[in-house]
């Protein structure tokens, strides 16, 4: 947690007011010889920095004497300091001034808690709140809106006065998901963005850096201090041929998920590039980026083309897209000869459908093979229910290609053989498909309009069809398919797929149908098989924005009230975090020894947990509860060692703080994968957590660790990670010498028995700063220790 409050002194404050003017002068001077084209309609005193980034590469290419990948120029026309920054993939931390931050609702309530800790007067950059994570689908789009809004009006008040008063844009509940008004409003090529969620990546269909990072993060970049970023590693993807026929773009990184699994993009950019891109759509090379977040990668992003131009001038900003093509040579394409740590080749002609699950999203069936390998793994072949739409693949071009595939089996007298359930990415989406007869198509279908929200891609869905326990399969557009993720039933098999082959399962109601390939019965009694989907990449008639679900700030908002009721069972202000007292973390007792997977929602689940994101000591009592204790193969079920007593995780953990005993958990390969959910690195650290040690780390859950004062250290051997039983102590020895690239000794005592073991981490000097700290502080001019 950032805890700025403890540090900002009145030396500091005056340093930090300081800065935000300063910065603010320094984005417009740095833009004033450019064209005057805004950042977007809602940034009009913002104009693009093309020239800015264009004048930093000239610097960087002048220093390294290389070409540049599309990424790396990107990245670095956003270095803080670009004649001095050392630039080596895979080693250096770069220093950034992204362009914008984007916070989705459950995020931002922690965010904007620890800018109000600042004491700073309004964030430096464009920054908005989206309202699109606390909506439950239950009956349908309006009726759930409305019980939302109610259930969540304490929220929605923080903020929205929060982000009237700190200069941040509000988008009300209803507006849509986060990534799909970004990519309508925000997003263009070239854009440097973090966003506090993992599927940030989305904005890398038009071409920017979007990448999802914790609330530390976004507050860091908010009160105008440089991010901070290791220099990724960058993996080319080569695409050739053309995309077709039932082959859509959500397949493409299906397929990659299949190569890469789920922690190979980690520490790396994927740049996707070759002709083939050019028969992708912006929105499905949205969709690419978006689900680039399943196979680890830092981020993903494509070349400035004529189907991103296009985007741009259906959304109304057809003047960006003419400054982009200015630059589309020096700064959004690819150098020639750029060198790639990786290359991977995919011929968009030969690529087949695919099916990724159940439980991972690298689980990958081509469409041909699904049948046959449902029924060997003894999967459920029966499907429950079909989900398409969410972040992922909710654009227009989806809607219509799937409401064709509906309209084909119709026309036979068939419908959706199971309940069928469609999310539309925004107001705008919803309005269009609305008026051009798509949701009208839908419904006939049989199928549900849920809210413009996230809804059952995150957990919030109020299931009623199965039982906890029941075995059953589901098969969605969503990105993400880990155990519990949808419905909270460990038991409920999550298939990943296009929304155009969700529609034409949902019709045969199995796994083992393959549209390509195989018939279905008409109510005639006639054979047919469904045709190929087709839709518009854009609508005919222009996009219908609907009702205007846009809130923003006012120029000074130093008379808006934010109140937090010190008796809110859904808001907390934040306490600092102690201080380490400089001494060795010994005779550690370990809490939990987690049996393999253990993403977010297994350390913090989101789902019911959503409603206490403001409230740190109220969803720490989620903490581990979905992960499995390897002393007994249960969830939430774990050994007191002080008692013997067998309780849940939190409980136990709440017992050690309460004795004064510091713990630390130990986890497998991959650790923290999925969201960029800090909540699971503020509960470990508020619940007296010290360290987390593992066979490796998704790279944005170590970043959120560090951020809260905790170590994240790996196993030099990985085999050392079986030496640890449940009952073991653990002590860290020689924290006082530690350094970046040097190893940290660990002592396991188990029955009598030492064994002295080597643990890695990468921490450089700033973030063993924050160590010291008690958590990341670094107001301005200030440093960790709150001393200038």
């Amino acid at each position: 947690m950032v805890h700025y409050a403890r540090l900002m002194n009145v030396q500091a404050k005056r340093a930090a007011l300081y800065a935000v003017e300063s910065q603010q002068r320094y984005f417009h001077a740095s833009c004033a010889s450019a064209a005057k084209v805004a950042l977007s309609r809602f940034d009009q005193d913002v104009y693009l920095p093309y020239e800015k980034l264009q004048k930093n590469l000239e610097v960087v290419k002048k220093r390294l004497n290389r070409p540049l990948t599309l990424s790396e120029k990107i990245l670095y026309g956003h270095l803080d300091d670009p004649a001095n920054q050392d630039i080596q993939r895979g080693t250096s931390y770069l220093r950034l001034r992204p362009d914008r931050v984007a916070m989705q609702d459950a995020t931002a309530q922690m965010a904007m808690l620890q800018f109000i800790s600042s004491g700073l007067p309004r964030v430096a950059v464009p920054s908005t709140i989206h309202c699109d994570h606390l909506i439950e689908a239950q009956v349908g789009g309006e009726k759930d809106l409305a019980r939302a809004k109610d259930l969540n009006a304490e929220v929605y008040k923080f903020l929205s006065t929060a982000g009237a008063k700190y200069g941040v844009g509000f988008w009300k509940p209803g507006s849509g998901i986060i990534h799909q008004i970004i990519l309508e409003n925000y997003a263009f090529p070239g854009l440097l963005m973090i966003g506090t969620d993992s599927h940030t990546p989305n904005g890398g269909g038009l071409g920017g850096l979007c990448i999802g990072v914790g609330g530390a993060d976004a507050v860091d970049v908010m009160a105008n201090i440089p991010w901070e970023l290791k220099c990724p590693n960058v993996i080319g993807v080569h695409l050739t041929g053309k995309i077709s026929g039932w082959t859509s773009p959500k397949d493409v990184i299906l397929k990659v998920a299949d190569i890469l699994t789920v922690k190979g993009g980690t520490g790396a950019i994927v740049e996707y590039y070759g002709k083939g891109v050019d028969s992708i759509s912006c929105t499905g090379m949205a969709t690419i980026c978006n689900m680039g977040a399943e196979i680890g990668a830092t981020t993903s992003t494509f070349p400035f083309n004529q189907r991103m131009a296009d985007y741009l001038a259906s959304t109304g900003r057809a003047a960006i897209a003419g400054e982009a093509k200015k630059f589309q040579q020096s700064v959004l394409t690819a150098d020639s000869g750029a060198k790639y740590d990786q290359v991977i080749e995919i011929n968009l002609d030969t690529l087949e459908p695919h099916v990724n699950g159940p439980f991972t999203p690298d689980l990958a069936h081509p469409i041909s093979k699904l049948g046959a390998n449902s029924k060997k793994n003894g999967y459920p072949m029966d499907i429950r229910v079909g989900l398409i739409g969410s972040c992922t693949n909710s654009s227009y071009e989806d809607m219509g290609r799937c409401a064709s595939i509906a309209k084909n089996a119709m026309k036979h007298g068939l419908k959706s053989k199971i309940p069928f359930n469609v999310t539309p990415g925004s107001e705008q989406i919803r309005a269009t498909i609305e008026r051009d007869g798509i949701a009208k198509t839908f419904k006939e279908f049989g199928g549900t309009v849920l809210a413009n929200a996230c809804g059952p891609c995150i957990g919030q869905w109020d299931r009623k069809d199965v039982k906890k326990g029941e075995k059953n399969t589901i098969v969605t557009s969503y990105n993400r398919n880990f155990t519990g993720r949808n419905d909270a039933n460990p038991a409920t098999h999550c298939f990943v797929t296009s929304p155009e082959l969700v529609t034409a399962l949902s019709i045969a109601g199995r796994l083992d149908f393959n549209p390509l390939t195989d018939e279905l019965t008409g109510k005639d009694g006639k054979k047919f098989k469904l045709e190929a989907p087709f839709g518009d990449e854009l609508p005919q008639k222009g996009f219908d924005p609907g009702m205007d679900t846009y809130e923003a700030p006012p120029s000074d908002g130093s008379k808006v009230k934010v109140d937090v009721d010190p008796k809110s069972q859904r808001l907390q202000l934040l306490e600092p975090f102690d201080v380490w007292d400089g001494k060795d973390l010994t005779e550690m007792t370990v809490l939990i020894k987690v049996k393999g997977k253990c993403t977010t929602d297994h350390i913090s689940a989101a789902g019911p947990w959503l409603k206490y994101r403001g409230h740190l000591d109220n969803i720490s009592n989620n903490m581990f509860i979905g992960a499995t204790n390897i002393e007994n193969n249960e969830m939430n079920k774990i050994k007191n060692q002080v008692t013997g007593e067998w309780a849940g995780v939190p409980d136990v953990a709440r017992f050690y703080k309460a004795k004064g005993i510091r713990w630390v958990a130990v986890g497998d390969e991959n650790y923290g994968e999925g969201s960029s959910r800090e909540h699971a690195a503020l509960e470990p650290r508020h619940l007296g957590g010290r360290a987390i040690i593992t066979k490796s780390f998704a790279r944005i859950h170590e970043t959120n660790l560090k951020k809260q004062g905790l170590l994240p250290l790996t196993f030099a051997n990985p085999a050392d990670y079986d030496k640890v039983q449940p009952h073991s102590k653990i002590s860290l020895l020689g924290l006082d010498k530690m350094a970046p690239g040097k190893q940290v000794d660990c002592e396991i005592k188990t029955d009598g028995k030492v064994d002295k073991i080597k643990l890695n981490h990468s921490f450089n000097e700033q973030q063993i700063a924050w160590f010291k700290a008690g958590q990341c502080a670094e107001p301005h001019e200030a440093n960790c220790s709150g001393q200038d």
